[in-house]
């Protein structure tokens, strides 16, 4: 019988537990895309030398706004991404993707 820690689970015995979880790993899918967008805010913001409230007024919304972005939990309009970018010095770029996942064809609209 192994003994329980008095500080819980380990590191390693917890993420094993929830990477065996079907609903973490839901969630996990879900929201891997606004994950990869948020590091990109992120990115360019930090290169622009601006704090979160200084983009969000470029942006005309709030500091909560774009922490919501950038905490990479939560859906963003489209509205949103086309403000976005111009204040990131960036041209938003939306479409489709076809064919194979490895070599995909992409058709991309600039707003």
């Amino acid at each position: 019988m192994t003994q329980a820690s008095p500080i819980g689970a380990t590191h390693e015995e917890s993420r094993t537990r929830r990477s065996r979880n079907p609903v973490y790993l839901e969630e996990q899918r879900r929201v891997a895309q606004f994950e990869q967008l948020a590091r990109l805010v992120i990115q360019h913001r930090c290169e622009l030398g601006l704090s979160q409230g200084e983009l969000a007024e470029r942006v005309g919304t709030s500091h909560s706004a774009i922490s919501r972005i950038e905490s990479g939990r939560h859906k963003t309009t489209v509205d949103t991404l086309q403000r976005l970018a111009p204040a990131l010095g960036l041209r938003f770029v939306f479409g489709f993707e076809s064919g194979p996942v490895d070599s995909p064809s992409r058709e991309l609209v600039t707003a």
